[in-house]
């Protein structure tokens, strides 16, 4: 079990706290313009969420001049934690250093001054000449390790929660996975046991129906005519269930309690693009009348490519498009790159075969491909009734 998490706002205002002790610790009211850089720039981590880099350069100052480390370094690892990129945390880490390193081997004090002084006299009073160089770079070095210390953090923190994004992504993508492999498992069944009752039970129950019927005819008495009447009657009715069971059994599938689905068609695009779990959009040109298997056809081959796209492309964006073009249907959908790596999911490997093979029964074609930098395009064309 998974202790729990401190809210957001828990963990600022202890950030918040750890930089107004340390600010009591080494402010120098005398020193009133660096006093005022770090009063400001304590003050600034309330906003550092909202805008990390601006807030870094406002504690900036206040680590140059009265080594007012703390601030610096939340608002630095506010930056690395929620970087998109590089450059930011590299430059703000660059920065960082500079102040520690002039700061902590008194450079800056004497930098700060030399405006007023002789150059020669600022200059032979650098560390880099009145101590060895090798304490003057120890020292320096330790203040640059400091400096990097947020940045593991921040990145640490990152990749957290990186990770923990993935994670959730991998689970839904399974279950999304897991819920079409159980919907096809038990379409198949379904097929499985309709053609057992057509082929079986239905041939019988017809058999069952005929006799009856003949015994009626040829009956010698009134009692085996009525007889055999009544035979025939249940079989008929029963071969009507039996058919419409069988039509059921052949549906794409069942809600619970709602009967079974009706088939598929044009209508039905709009929910399946919403609920395809990838960010698409459909557009739909003006159409004629389309005949019912071509409206499956289009469906099928829309819904596999989505799925394909949600699968091999994760976090790709989609676009759906059917318009007529001459005598031809076109539908065509294109995805873009991924922005992240697949998740290797089972795959049956057929879906492209099937809507090929579905494509040719109605005359039509369909084709497929990379496009663009790293994208996906599935193209269905189909004949249009009467052209």
């Amino acid at each position: 079990m998974r202790p729990p998490q401190l809210p957001q706002w828990a963990w600022d205002l202890a950030a918040l706290a750890l930089a107004v002790v340390h600010l009591a610790f080494v402010i120098d009211v005398r020193n009133q313009p660096a006093a005022g850089f770090a009063v400001a720039g304590v003050a600034a981590l309330v906003l550092r969420r909202r805008y990390p880099f601006l807030v870094f350069l406002v504690t900036l100052p206040a680590a140059f001049m009265v080594f007012e480390k703390v601030a610096s370094m939340i608002a630095l690892y506010t930056i690395t934690s929620r970087a998109r990129g590089p450059w930011k945390p590299l430059a703000a880490t660059v920065l960082l250093s500079v102040a520690f390193v002039l700061q902590g081997t008194y450079l800056w004090g004497l930098f700060f001054g030399a405006w007023r002084l002789p150059f020669a006299r600022a200059l032979a009073e650098l560390p880099l000449y009145t101590t060895p160089l090798e304490p003057f770079l120890r020292t320096a070095l330790s203040y640059v390790a400091l400096a990097v210390v947020p940045v593991v953090l921040g990145y640490g923190q990152l990749t957290r929660h990186r990770l923990a994004d993935r994670l959730a992504e991998i689970s839904e993508a399974r279950e999304h996975e897991q819920r079409l492999l159980t919907q096809q498992a038990l379409a198949s069944e379904r097929a499985q046991l309709a053609r057992e009752m057509h082929d079986v039970v239905s041939h019988q129950v017809s058999l069952i129906a005929v006799q009856a019927g003949a015994l009626e005819l040829q009956a010698p008495d009134a009692r085996t005519r009525s007889t055999a009447e009544a035979i025939r009657e249940v079989s008929v009715t029963t071969l009507e269930e039996l058919r419409q069971m069988v039509r059921v059994l052949h549906a794409s599938g069942r809600r619970g309690g709602e009967g079974p689905v009706p088939q598929p068609s044009i209508a039905q695009l709009q929910r399946l693009v919403e609920g395809s779990g990838i960010d698409a959009e459909l557009a739909i040109g003006p159409l004629p009348e389309l005949d019912a298997p071509v409206q499956r056809a289009v469906y099928r081959t829309v819904q596999e490519a989505l799925t394909n796209a949600r699968k091999h492309a994760p976090g790709a964006k989609a676009g759906v498009r059917l318009e007529a073009v001459g005598r031809d249907l076109v539908v065509e959908v294109v995805n873009s790159a991924p922005t992240r790596p697949a998740v290797e999911l089972p795959s049956s490997r057929v879906g492209l075969l099937g809507l090929r093979q579905r494509a040719e029964l109605l005359d039509g074609g369909i084709e497929y491909g990379p496009v663009g930098a790293g994208g996906w395009r599935l193209r269905l064309t189909l004949p249009l009734a009467g052209a």
